[in-house]
């Protein structure tokens, strides 16, 4: 019960900074889960992370069900999900008023200028990590490069893009 209760509370905290989405809050979840609690390896966040990215759904929403559901079962999922969430709630209820009524202020102005420099870094800041991980090879390399020049130079779906990665690591991998 401790370990669930503990899961609640680490989503409750990143759920608070949950600023940018899921892609600039990935770092503080690997932190947490990999680095400060070791409830999993830096491999399996990945895979969190990838089927996250699958599922229908927010990242940051996803991941915390994944991998509280891989901690504590049902239980964990529901306490990461809630966790994640809760914060959210009150805090766009608490931005929506303040915007609203601060809309075209300097200030507002100025905090959305400090905000989007430091979402860009958080989400270079997943990128690199989840990186690390991710290319073991120079076949995970030739995906990755596939991949993006899809995105870049096609307008094909990104969810096709995911299909044609797949089939490629099938074959790629079982040379």
């Amino acid at each position: 019960m401790e370990t669930l209760v503990k899961l609640f509370y680490v989503f409750l905290k990143i759920g608070m900074f949950n600023f940018g989405g899921g892609y600039a809050v990935l770092p503080l979840i690997e932190k947490e889960i990999v680095e400060n609690n070791g409830w999993m390896l830096s491999k399996d966040f990945i895979d969190i992370v990838a089927l996250s990215q699958m599922t229908p759904g927010p990242i940051s929403i996803n991941s915390a069900t994944f991998v509280g559901y891989r901690i504590w079962g049902f239980w964990g999922a529901l306490a990461g999900t809630v966790g994640i969430v809760f914060p959210a709630y009150f805090i766009v209820i608490f931005a929506a008023r303040s915007i609203s009524k601060y809309r075209g202020t300097e200030r507002m102005e100025g905090a959305f200028c400090g905000l989007r420099p430091a979402i860009i870094g958080l989400i270079g800041a997943a990128t690199i990590s989840v990186g690390k991980e991710a290319f073991g090879d120079y076949r995970s390399f030739i995906i990755a490069a596939a991949a993006a020049g899809l995105v870049f130079k096609t307008r094909i779906s990104p969810i096709l893009i995911l299909v044609i990665s797949g089939v490629l690591g099938a074959v790629l991998y079982s040379l």
